[in-house]
């Protein structure tokens, strides 16, 4: 039977017209099943890429819990992953299309939920709850540990005792004089001293360090200083052998041969891991060259003594040959590298820093012994997932964010193959041997301090930007030359023949301060930012590690989101205003990018917070001496002048009280309604009502240190971080 008038789809030429009547969600389906395919294939090309980021998801579940306040925000996440990874399986289960699309949810999700669930269970199990308030208490107690600070006049104890309020068992740090301490003053020993303890503290400012989330995690109740005489109740049962006296024993011999200078206190560092005899001026100068990873015993030291144990063990060996024609040489050189590994690790106090490299350094042992690939995404990311599994807190510390950034950072720039062939070995000159080392140990170097400087600036808020340069000569120095020699001299004290090796330690050691004072005080050696937001770094770290992490052209994908972050960080708007949380210090910026503190102390920590905070590197300026201030005894009145970009400027009016006397409330009523902007370390009364905001006591114990941004009218505080997690709880009650 033949067809009646036109089919209702044209066929032959006439496509588009097709694709018109087709209806809408049909086309939308097809795209995201193209879209699915695509990314179906792309994780089958890059099978050998996809592990560590199981271990990315890990380290995202235990950065949300920091991130997200409340319990019922975390069961949600966790909720929400585990819903996440069986919604997929249920929608895919037996699709063979949709495998590997179908594993990478499903191991994501159980990931990033183990990470909350684990960090979560890590703080109930040894969090410390603080003390209420300061406090004047007499301790008795036994010594946890003990740290020698004589670059601090003090030695610095953690006691083991019981609160006398609430009976519960607690540890407290507490600093004695360097005058008091004696050598029966060791771990296990029982005292009984006086003590003015303080809890932890939570960040002075928004941005700053915040002592109170590693004290809780630490098990520190409180901190304080010990006042009076130190009895001593029971002496330490512990042998004199022990691997803290051992430590102590060792700095202190270290210190006495350079007979306790600059250069002998670094020498003790590297040999014992003891920092506490380096004077202040010298690790600033470390600092701002960025050389202070050189004093931080991790990656750079535990892999030079695992190195240099491999390489002797493996030539020493092969001198022996029936050793060499029945057993593999590498395995036993491994075994005895790593025993020299975690011989120094523990001798150097066993810190998490230098765990965490001893555990990657044993890693790339086990690849050397299996004869595999020792230098590998895959093992960065199994030392890694190791020690987020053993301490999950560490995640949101420098210290970890810095050593592994620095070691994928590395890891990825020679995985490139431009880089690999400049590498490789040929036959040339030793003069164009030793240029090519140097060119790649300076790229190298200029790699990590980009890769950095955004983790440092965030925590630190100052980076030292001739790093790349002082490292091309101070980590050779260091490595080849002074630890050696502090071994070699080691050795030789055994027979009492190592003053000759103990010269040559010290001058290569002054050598290091002088190249550190060098490139410190150059002009510019120091890039100061204010507080960068948690945002901007997460942002970057997730495009350098999807730069770092795939293979192929796909990794460019991360470039755009480092270059918003650095442009962020860039543009980060200092703050005008910034109040501590107890409302006794206060600095406010002028048009000159002065800062006006309201206290003149030389050595405040509060005052060196409110600088780097402001990003300001001036001379700040008493308020009672900036001539556009009015100030009475109990008040300073200041205008400043801000306001959004192309706009004209308005004039905030600012009154601040100087101390705790009592004003007439008429008066002080009088005066706030003249003010914007009220900032008191006392209660104000109801009467006092500026035009926009008020900082009293009662609104610093509730919310902390306040960052002002009166451009934008944005008031940050530190309470919008915290949440209720138990170290900030505690602080608010």
């Amino acid at each position: 039977m033949a067809t009646q008038g036109t089919p209702s789809i044209p066929m032959g030429e006439a496509g588009e017209e097709a694709r018109q009547i087709v209806p809408r969600h049909w086309r939308m389906r097809g795209l995201l099943s193209s879209f699915a395919q695509r990314i179906e294939t792309f994780l089958e090309t890059a099978r050998f890429d996809r592990g560590p980021w199981l271990v990315v998801a890990f380290a995202g579940g235990i950065g949300m819990w920091f991130q997200l306040g409340t319990r019922w925000q975390w069961l949600a996440a966790i909720g929400l992953a585990l819903g996440t990874a069986l919604g997929a399986i249920a929608l895919w289960r037996g699709e063979e299309k949709r495998s590997f699309t179908l594993v990478a949810i499903v191991s994501i999700c159980i990931a990033l939920a183990a990470g909350i669930a684990l960090v979560w269970a890590r703080s109930a199990m040894v969090g410390a709850e603080p003390i209420p308030h300061p406090r004047f208490e007499r301790i008795d107690g036994r010594i946890l540990e003990r740290e020698e600070q004589p670059a601090e006049d003090r030695v610095r104890l953690i006691l083991a005792a019981r609160d006398s309020q609430t009976g519960r068992a607690v540890a407290y740090r507490i600093n004695i004089p360097w005058t008091q301490d004696r050598a029966a003053l060791r771990e296990g020993a029982r005292v009984r001293l006086s003590a003015r303890l303080m809890p932890p503290s939570p960040p002075i400012v928004p941005g700053a360090y915040n002592f109170a989330r590693r004290a809780w995690f630490e098990g520190l109740s409180a901190t304080g200083s010990a006042v009076g005489e130190i009895e001593l109740i029971e002496p330490s049962r512990d042998s004199a052998a022990s691997l803290a006296s051992i430590q102590r024993g060792l700095s202190g011999h270290v210190r006495d041969r350079l007979e306790d200078t600059t250069a002998g206190a670094i020498a003790a560092t590297l040999a014992s891991g003891d920092r506490g005899a380096i004077p202040q001026a010298d690790e600033e100068a470390m600092r701002d060259a960025g050389l202070t990873h050189l004093l931080s015993i991790s990656g750079l030291h535990v892999s030079a003594i695992i190195a240099a144990t491999y390489l002797l063990a493996l030539k020493l060996l092969a001198l022996w040959p029936w050793l060499t024609l029945r057993v593999r040489l590498p395995l036993l050189a491994a075994g005895t590298a790593a025993l020299a590994g975690i011989g120094y690790t523990l001798l150097t106090g066993a810190e998490v820093p230098t765990v965490r490299s001893c555990i990657g350094a044993l890693l790339v042992l086990v690849a050397l012994a299996l004869g595999r690939e020792p230098l590998s995404m895959r093992m960065v990311a199994v030392a890694a997932g190791a020690v987020l599994a053993l301490w999950p807190e560490s995640l949101v510390g420098p210290s970890f964010q810095m050593s592994f950034a620095a070691v994928i950072a590395i890891v990825s720039l020679h995985n490139v193959p431009a880089i690999r062939h400049f590498l490789a070995p040929r036959e040339e000159s030793w003069l164009r041997r030793l240029a090519r080392r140097a060119s790649a140990l300076f790229l190298t170097g200029l790699v990590i301090e980009l890769a950095l400087m955004p983790i440092v600036l965030f925590h630190f808020h100052r980076a030292g930007v001739y790093g790349a340069a002082a490292n091309l000569i101070a980590i050779p120095l260091v490595t080849f030359v002074s630890m050696p020699l502090v071994a070699l001299a080691l050795l030789l004290d055994i027979v009492g023949a190592g003053a000759p090796a103990w010269w040559l330690v010290g001058h290569s050691l002054d050598l290091l301060l002088a190249i550190a004072h060098f490139f410190s005080e150059q002009p510019g050696a120091v890039k100061l930012a204010p507080r960068i937001g948690l945002s901007t770094l997460t942002l970057y770290l997730a495009g350098a590690l999807w730069l770092a992490l795939w293979q192929g052209r796909v990794r460019l994908w991360g470039l755009a989101p480092v270059a918003v972050a650095a442009f962020l960080m860039i543009s980060a708007p200092a703050p005008d205003i910034l109040v501590t949380r107890d409302g006794r210090d206060i600095g406010v910026a002028n048009e000159a990018e002065h800062v006006l503190v309201l206290r003149d102390g030389k050595t405040n920590y509060a005052r060196q917070n409110l600088l780097e905070l402001s990003g300001s590197d001036l001379e700040p300026i008493p308020l009672v001496q900036w001539p556009h201030a009015r100030c009475s005894a109990e008040f300073c009145t200041l205008t400043v002048k801000r306001g959004p970009p192309k706009q004209e400027p308005r004039n905030w009016t600012i009154l601040v009280a100087r101390n705790r006397d009592l004003v007439a409330e008429r008066a002080l009523a009088a005066a706030c309604q003249r003010a914007d902007i009220v900032i008191a370390e006392r209660y104000l009364p109801r009467s006092c009502r500026p035009r926009w905001l008020k900082i009293d006591r009662l609104f610093l114990q509730r919310e902390g240190g306040t960052a002002i941004y009166l451009s934008s009218r944005e008031v940050a505080t530190v309470a919008q971080d915290q949440g209720e997690h138990g170290w900030w709880r505690a602080s608010v009650r």
